[in-house]
């Protein structure tokens, strides 16, 4: 068995510019993380390649803060991820900008503050609580689980019912579970020659079948937040019912139900797609990584005692949030986090043209040569004292960064404490074909191929299967 410590989880090989374009090409399945040249994991900044437009990648601490912080507002989020995603969520808080984004982000911080993920953190654990009877039954029957698939249903679950007090196996809930993912199929495929030959602004064209994926979302969507809106509204004590008394601070104005339909589909998008895919991650290391798994299963036995876990009790799981933390840096979710230049600017010393496609990346700022040592290994402990001090300001994105840092990042760091927790503490999850995982970015950062697994309670199953 291999060294924890010299574990170098799967990526994309480093190739020349030219190279890593023809790869792209090959594989056909627009994925951006293969485009990446191994100058990407060393530049400060650069152009990527060649475009018509100019696409601009910014790895330097500094000018990723200029760009997300967008003073002077001439950074909005890219026309290509607008026009991705306006189909299901609208003008939402994900994709808004300037006075409206403020308006929404300020409507919506109570929602997600501590004392409503207090709140939230017993549906959570029944969520949870449900899916591990399910999970037994499954380890009992030695059935092959698609571990995306486990951890797509899990966080949906848990969005449901901390959101719209429903769980998955309601119709509804299922229905709008199914249509993100043909969304999610459909929305993430890149048209790697519109890259490059489109000019700034150019339409986005969307299937057939993901438009009609996002008419029926929003329609179930707009059922469910109507539940909340009737005579029987009062008895609601959740996510949607705080994001429904909500309030402009100069106007006095609620949102409209359309724009309920735009946040609400956003905290379903971002709230399940983005953990359950660093949750996927994390179980795939965890199961390559026996030393990690250990230390983690002993944590939780330690601070718990055996007994039910709290929500200060995820809190206080160091090591296990370290693992969380260590996942996001390898495994960001949101792979990139694009904007657009509005005006003809200089960053830096770099000169940027209207219309410039400006792309931050957390996966390359995150493994980057200069920021972080050994990039590519997989380190918990960068993220225990005293080697957290030592990380270097900026250089770690994976919720974004100043005022646009995700809504839901505490949300996130709850839940994926309490699965962690709860799911390492039960079962081994062994995958049934390691070697062969290879990481792309679609709409979030996933395997290729899903990852398939065997889980054994961990009674049955005391030795983590070492890596091949």
């Amino acid at each position: 068995m291999a060294a924890v410590e010299t574990y170098v989880p799967p990526r994309p090989s480093r190739l020349p510019p030219v190279l890593a374009l023809l790869r792209t090409v090959w594989h056909g399945d627009g994925d951006l993380l293969n485009l990446l040249p191994g100058a990407a994991f060393s530049m400060a900044a650069g152009e990527l390649g060649y475009s018509r437009r100019s696409i601009k990648l910014f790895n330097d601490p500094e000018l990723v803060r200029r760009i997300l912080l967008d003073p002077e507002g001439i950074f909005p989020k890219s026309d290509l991820m607008v026009g991705a995603l306006e189909p299901l969520i609208g003008d939402s808080i994900f994709v808004s900008d300037g006075a409206k984004w403020r308006r929404q982000r300020a409507m919506i911080d109570p929602a997600f503050s501590k004392m409503r993920l207090t709140h939230a953190f017993g549906a959570m654990v029944e969520a949870v609580d449900d899916y591990v009877k399910r999970l037994r039954e499954s380890a009992a029957r030695n059935e092959v689980l698609s571990l995306d698939r486990v951890m797509s249903e899990l966080t949906a679950d848990i969005i449901c019912r901390t959101v719209f007090s429903t769980s998955l196996d309601t119709g509804i809930s299922r229905d709008v579970f199914d249509d993100f993912a043909v969304f999610e199929r459909g929305v993430a495929q890149v048209k790697i020659w519109r890259l490059i030959t489109d000019p700034a602004w150019a339409d986005v064209p969307q299937n057939d079948d993901v438009l009609a994926a996002c008419k029926r979302i929003r329609h179930h969507l707009g059922s469910l937040i109507d539940t909340h809106m009737g005579d029987d509204a009062g008895q609601f004590d959740d996510i949607a019912s705080a994001v429904i008394a909500a309030r402009d601070s100069e106007t006095g104005e609620p949102f409209t139900r359309e724009e309920l339909i735009d946040q609400l589909g956003v905290f379903f998008l971002a709230g399940h797609e983005t953990t359950a895919s660093a949750l996927t991650w994390a179980f795939y290391l965890l199961a390559m990584c026996p030393d990690v798994l250990r230390r983690l299963r002993a944590e939780v036995n330690d601070t718990t005692g055996g007994q039910d876990l709290t929500f200060e009790a995820t809190r206080a799981l160091g090591y296990t949030r370290a693992v969380f933390r260590e996942t996001l840096r390898l495994y960001p979710p949101i792979t990139f986090l694009p904007r657009v230049a509005t005006q003809k600017t200089r960053i830096g010393r770099y000169k940027v043209r209207k219309g410039a496609l400006l792309m931050i990346s957390p996966w390359t700022l995150q493994r980057h040569g200069s920021y972080w040592p050994d990039p590519d290994r997989f380190d918990p402990e960068r993220f225990l004292p005293p080697q957290e001090q030592d990380i270097i300001q900026g250089a770690y994105i994976p919720f974004g960064a100043g005022p646009h840092t995700c809504v839901g990042a505490g949300f996130a760091a709850v839940e994926s404490a309490l699965i962690l927790a709860r799911l390492t503490r039960e079962f081994d999850f062994l995958p049934e074909d390691a070697a062969n995982v290879r990481p792309v970015a679609r709409l979030t950062t996933r395997p290729a191929e899903q990852i398939f697994v065997r889980l054994k309670t961990h009674e049955q199953s005391p030795v983590v299967q070492d890596r091949a």
